[in-house]
């Protein structure tokens, strides 16, 4: 078991890790996902020491591994990491590349370190490119042998730090495969990884680092199919927003139509799903919000989701109740009947004489 205590990791103009707090338990398939330059392989090189860090402890089966009297070399015997740069040595066969860590590193003899190596070989599929090599081998065996030569060194734990990311797209699978294939044996590992579906299938923990800390920790179907923090869904849903309030009735609808435009042009969607949209906005605030409410408090966010082609409207307003599908508005009554249309109503607080409701528009594109 891994205990990360209050882990924080600076830089000269940075702090990629400001406080980290987590534990690893054994046979722990942990996913780290994120924006780029939110610490997360940073967090790997400090769990192994490659990187010292700051401040904090990390504490390894008991033994606190910052300390300056313990034997990092012991610990580091306990893990392994796997670069996004393969890391071969190319003067070396494949076959010596993984022999050569297990006789100096663990004192194994040549038989012991060439059947060990022989093995994992064949484990991940390239026996016969033993007495290749790595200049020989195309970016995905590489990775695979940068793998097999972790294995041979027996870890507790490995880490990947994005493993396919230097990868043609053609290749990323036969890694990914393998990868699959350890998690299933019981190790323990955490994976830097930018690939959702993978992190989905492979994790049984997925942890969302945001600006040196983590931000979200749940299983997979927890962070990729319910989200309930905001940055974490804008993340896996590779959500675009647009927010703005409405504190009175003089909000600038026109000006908020050139944004939408803009908005719509950068992300390529259709004309007819913004126009829509605007037109539904502008009913539901003009004709109905603005009249019930004398206090007008009304927050609504443009979502566009690039992985499910999604553009939404929700609409956040604090009063009385009211019911879309009422409107005396014909070509508003026809988009909400036409369109793929989700209506919430979220109320908040209950003992509040003022609820908080929540109206939700989802408007698919639908080829012609």
């Amino acid at each position: 078991m891994i205990e990360i205590k209050h882990l924080r990791k600076e830089f000269e103009d940075s702090a990629p890790l400001k406080d980290i707090n987590m534990t690893i338990n054994d046979g722990d398939v942990i996913a780290i996902i994120g924006p780029s330059g939110t610490g997360k392989s940073t967090l790997l090189r400090c769990i192994n020491l490659l990187a010292e860090p700051t401040s904090g402890d990390i504490i390894v089966d008991g033994q606190n591994i910052t300390d300056k009297h313990c034997d990092i070399n012991e610990v580091r015997k306990k893990m392994g990491m796997v670069f996004q740069s393969f890391n071969l040595f190319g003067h070396m066969t494949i076959l010596e590349n993984i022999m050569k860590p297990q006789m100096t590193l663990l004192g194994r003899t040549k038989q012991e370190a060439y059947d060990k190596a022989m093995d994992l070989l064949y484990t991940v599929g390239l026996a016969a490119k033993a007495l290749n090599y790595p200049s020989d081998l195309s970016g995905g065996q590489q990775q695979r042998i940068a793998i097999a030569r972790t294995l041979a060194m027996d870890p507790e734990i490995i880490l990947f730090d994005e493993p396919t990311s230097a990868l043609d797209p053609s290749m990323i699978g036969e890694v990914q495969s393998v990868i699959r294939m350890l998690a299933k044996s019981g190790r323990t590992m955490m994976i830097v990884t930018h690939e959702m579906d993978f992190a989905k299938k492979i994790a049984n923990r997925v942890i969302l680092l945001n600006d040196g800390y983590i931000y979200d920790d749940g299983t997979p179907k927890e962070i990729f199919e319910n989200p309930t923090k905001p940055l974490t869904r804008k993340f896996v849903q590779r959500l675009s927003v647009l927010s703005y309030s409405i504190r009175n009735t003089n909000f600038d609808f026109e000006n908020f139509a050139e944004e939408l435009q803009s908005y719509a042009e950068k992300l390529l969607i259709e004309n007819d799903r913004t126009s829509k949209l605007q037109m539904c906005l502008e009913e539901i605030c003009v004709n109905n919000l603005f009249i019930l409410e004398d206090d007008i408090d009304i927050v609504f966010d443009i979502e566009y989701s690039e992985k499910k082609d999604e553009l939404s409207l929700v609409v956040k307003y604090n009063g009385e109740h009211f019911n879309p599908f009422d409107s005396d508005n014909e070509l508003f009554n026809s988009i909400l009947n036409e369109s793929t249309t989700v209506v919430h109503d979220e109320i908040r607080d209950p003992s509040d004489t003022k609820h908080q409701h929540k109206l939700e528009l989802i408007f698919k594109w639908e080829e012609a």
